[in-house]
């Protein structure tokens, strides 16, 4: 059974940067393609970015790119999400999730993905 746990989540300010990471049992890590979601309160779960199994492929939502970078540790079995100058609109719960391909691809919708974390809380204050 393959378990995701988030971590590094907070309460910060408007500008500052977070690392969130993902940690992955059981399955084969590097044979994941993975991917962060979040959820906004009152609003649906959204794309956020996304990884091939390598981590040579990587895709970002228009909102984030260019201040979110998503890369992947296939030997410490570890996603992570470099969120640099945070702003008020992305305070959201984070969620990581993964799905064993075969292929390079990643994957943009949820209903593609087999395994997801608990989520962690982001909050950004203006």
């Amino acid at each position: 059974q393959v378990q995701l746990v988030e971590s590094g989540g907070g309460l910060v300010q408007a500008g500052v940067s977070l690392r969130l990471s993902c940690a992955a049992s059981g399955g084969t890590f590097s044979s994941y393609a993975m991917a962060w979601f979040r959820q906004a309160p009152g609003k649906e779960r959204e794309f956020v970015a996304a990884i091939s199994r390598s981590g040579s492929n990587t895709d970002y939502a228009e909102s984030v790119k260019g201040r979110f970078t998503i890369s992947k540790d296939n030997l410490k079995n570890t996603m992570y999400l470099q969120m640099n100058s945070l702003k008020p609109d992305d305070t959201a719960v984070y969620y990581c999730a993964s799905k064993p391909t075969y292929s390079s691809a990643y994957y943009y919708d949820d209903d593609q993905y087999n395994y997801w974390g608990q989520g962690v809380q982001v909050t950004v204050s203006s």
